[in-house]
């Protein structure tokens, strides 16, 4: 018989969630804050790119990965703030 003994993730998963709830309600309630255009697009476009990383991370076993495919899941997020970036250069003229 092998000894492997299973780890329990449940505490982290909860906490996962509550952080991912208490994003969701950032993201209800930024919309009825009195800010400019460029950024209520910025605080929302940053808190979808955070809840994505926490369910890639926690949810799809990311943190369980090697190093090179950690690499690679970066890469779109890189793209993600370019575009970011780009947009509110845009805005800014």
């Amino acid at each position: 018989m092998s000894d492997v003994t299973h780890h329990s993730h449940k505490k982290l998963y909860f906490t996962v969630f509550g952080g991912l709830a208490i994003l969701t309600v950032l993201e209800l309630l930024v919309p009825e804050m009195k800010l400019v255009y460029a950024l209520h697009a910025s605080l929302l476009t940053f808190l979808a790119i955070v809840k994505a990383f926490l369910v890639a991370y926690f949810f799809m076993h990311l943190n369980e990965e090697t190093k090179w495919l950690k690499f690679i899941a970066v890469i779109p997020i890189t793209a993600g703030l370019y575009a970011l970036l780009v947009c509110i250069e845009t805005l800014a003229r």
